[in-house]
């Protein structure tokens, strides 16, 4: 696979028909490493699924103006599908969970699950509009500049999460302490219990490796096992 630059590709030592491609989008200031250092492939790997593994090098300055993490996001997903993979998902951490909104909203129909850890979904002052209007069911976004990135983010995700039915499962995670966690609260009352888990812990690797884990042991991959 034709790979962008610092890419992670690591490859199930799993012979099976039907593999999944996990597209994995670090936070701000991470990096491919440091998911690696964390676990995250070797938790896929101590479950022998059958899940090829992507990180990309997604870093704060891409998201500035959002076209160019859109192009990269674009490319890996033509990239994967022009590879033969199918079956994709996408996981993303911290402002990582913008980036896999924005994959799955714009290509609903390619990807077949999505993992949230402690998403960044606007900064405060959005989310506490989003708050105090009742949610996102009852939040109305309004005239939406074309700078207002994060405004039509959430417009979308509205959209999305009320037609549920045609949107891939989200799996959330996020630390009970977590400084940013009003996000994930509102997002949690559109999901279906099973699917959200949240644990003592802040916005931090310990804790998002320990979501990880947990998520993982839901078995969320349909017929992804060896």
């Amino acid at each position: 696979m034709r790979l962008p630059a610092n890419a992670v590709y690591d490859v199930a030592p799993v012979d099976q028909a039907g593999r999944i491609l996990l597209l994995m989008l670090p936070g701000a200031k991470h990096a491919p490493q440091h998911l690696v250092e964390n676990g995250f492939i070797r938790a896929l790997r101590e479950r022998k699924l059958a899940v090829d593994v992507l990180v990309l090098d997604a870093h704060a300055d891409l998201y500035l103006d959002g076209e160019q993490i859109e192009c990269m996001l674009h490319d890996a997903l033509n990239e994967a599908r022009s590879h033969g993979y199918s079956r994709i998902w996408v996981l993303g951490i911290s402002l990582g969970g913008t980036g896999a909104i924005l994959c799955t909203v714009q290509r609903t129909a390619e990807i077949e699950g999505v993992f949230l850890l402690a998403p960044f979904l606007g900064t405060r002052g959005i989310i506490a509009e989003v708050s105090a209007a009742g949610g996102l069911a009852h939040w109305q976004a309004g005239e939406i500049s074309s700078r207002d990135r994060e405004r039509a983010l959430l417009a979308e995700l509205k959209s999305s999460l009320l037609d549920m039915a045609g949107f891939p499962p989200i799996y959330l995670g996020y630390g009970s302490a977590d400084r940013y966690r009003g996000a994930s609260d509102l997002l949690a009352r559109h999901l279906p219990s099973h699917q959200v888990e949240v644990m003592p812990g802040g916005h931090d690797w310990e804790t998002w490796a320990g979501l990880w884990r947990m998520l993982l042991d839901k078995r969320p991959f349909p017929n992804a096992e060896a």
